[in-house]
């Protein structure tokens, strides 16, 4: 038997990547919708596969590949996203994911992912030059976005969405006094001056 855990917050997607999995052969198939359900359904289940959104309330997806990572569970897990590769890709092959697929792609890509994944393989997909393709100031900003850590490059994706400290607090289970900490960090390291700034930031490098 061969069995897999879906965590996605939308139930449409869920509902899509379940026939999927139906048809490479996954018998038991278990759903969550939120980040800090994932840990425990992964004890209780013993999942062969996870299918990992990173958009997730609770706890976004690297916190749980972190917490994957540093637990004594064992999971393949394929990022299934919207976020840009260019960002998330590395972030997630260094906490442990054997696959990486966009949302933007058809599921074909989705299919191919769990295919390598069952025979043993990786699937990741081949990100651009910075050297060749990016002007100056996308390599001096992709730096900077690099250099954030997984939890202030969330934040910074809330914030830039225009979510107030309280909402995001909520999101990832914070304090607020935390997560406006983030926000002054987050300004002094992307050197902005205003959550406008913030946005239009996010926006030129494509993270909303």
């Amino acid at each position: 038997m061969s069995s897999a855990l879906i965590a996605d917050d939308h139930p449409v997607v869920r509902a899509a990547v379940k026939i999927l999995l139906k048809q490479e052969g996954f018998n038991q198939i278990v759903e969550v919708a939120a980040g800090n359900e994932v840990l425990p359904a992964i004890r209780e289940h013993n999942p062969d596969l996870m299918i990992l959104d990173l958009g997730m309330p609770k706890l976004d997806g690297l916190d749980v590949l972190a917490r994957i990572q540093s637990s004594d569970l064992r999971c393949r897990v394929v990022v299934f996203t919207g976020q840009e590769a260019d960002y998330y890709q590395e972030r997630c092959m260094r906490a442990g994911a054997v696959a990486y697929v966009s949302k933007t792609n058809d599921l074909q890509h989705l299919h191919k992912a769990v295919h390598a994944v069952r025979a043993g393989y990786s699937y990741f997909i081949q990100l651009r030059s910075s050297s060749v393709s990016m002007t100056a100031l996308q390599r001096s900003e992709k730096e900077m976005i690099d250099r954030l850590s997984d939890r202030e490059l969330t934040i910074f994706q809330h914030l830039a969405r225009g979510r107030g400290n309280k909402e995001i607090a909520e999101i990832m289970n914070l304090s607020h006094k935390t997560v406006s900490t983030y926000k002054t960090r987050l300004v002094e390291k992307l050197n902005v001056d205003s959550k406008v700034h913030l946005r239009d930031f996010a926006k030129r490098n494509h993270l909303i």
